[in-house]
């Protein structure tokens, strides 16, 4: 029996969904890639606001190339949104793998209508057994939307600094 997100994602936003995330892929793997992307059609069963321009990290898309190029041939059947009724187990699982390997090259949630998890926005989540400097999780003169920070430290050393969020303002 299919999980509450997959329920979610058989109903109407899933042809936007893999529309959505199919032009962001296509993006990343073509020569521009590496490049921020500013001006991009959200579609509406997107939740959430995106921080944008879109900036990849370059390592990461590195790194992460080859996935996405597998998973990209794994559903090229449904880039522009074909769907079968019901959308098969296969179909669900490559396209939350490539949203996932998506979210994490951009550091941004991607949401859809009727997801029952965060909202679509930029995220950072950080991991260390000991802070001996600084750490900062998000700096920026605006974020507006959703923006999410989750630091995990074992032991912060004498003189250390963790700072979560820093910003000028925050939201609409």
């Amino acid at each position: 029996m299919p999980d509450a997100t997959e329920l979610a994602l058989i109903t109407a936003s899933l042809p936007a969904a893999l529309t959505f995330v199919f032009q962001r892929v296509e993006r990343l793997l073509s020569s521009r890639g590496a490049e921020p992307e500013a001006h991009i059609a959200v579609p509406d069963a997107l939740t959430g606001t995106l921080q944008l321009p879109l900036q990849p990290d370059q390592a990461l898309l590195d790194q992460r190339r080859h996935e996405l190029e597998l998973l990209r041939d794994a559903l090229a059947d449904h880039s522009h949104g074909n769907v079968p009724v019901p959308a098969s187990p296969a179909l669900l699982r490559n396209w939350a793998r490539l949203r996932d390997a998506l979210e994490d090259i951009y550091s941004q949630r991607l949401t859809f209508y009727g997801e029952d998890r965060p909202a679509s926005g930029p995220f950072v989540h950080q991991k260390t057994d000991v802070l001996t400097g600084e750490a900062t999780g998000m700096d920026a003169d605006d974020i507006t939307g959703n923006a999410r920070v989750v630091q995990d430290v074992g032991r912060v050393e004498r003189d250390a600094k963790m700072i979560g969020m820093k910003a000028r303002r925050i939201g609409p």
